[in-house]
């Protein structure tokens, strides 16, 4: 899981600090998300596949389809 959030931040060419300041968190935090050193909250997942465009299915390896799910209505 932790390596592809990392090449997906990879190749939209984002930093790690910019990851932490989307995500509203300090730039070690995303780090250590990222090293396996701390679980990642649901809520921030969520984040995460919304940025990418995909689900959070494929950023815990539950899934190689990229592809997101359609929304539901009303959210966005």
């Amino acid at each position: 899981m932790y390596e592809r959030i990392r090449n997906l931040r990879d190749d939209k060419d984002l930093t790690q600090a910019q990851m932490a300041e989307y995500l509203k968190i300090h730039q070690t935090t995303y780090s250590d998300y990222e090293l396996g050193k701390l679980n990642i909250p649901v809520s921030v997942l969520g984040k995460i596949a919304v940025l990418f465009e995909t689900s959070v299915d494929y950023l815990i390896n539950q899934t190689d389809e990229k592809k997101p799910y359609p929304r539901s209505k009303g959210k966005k």
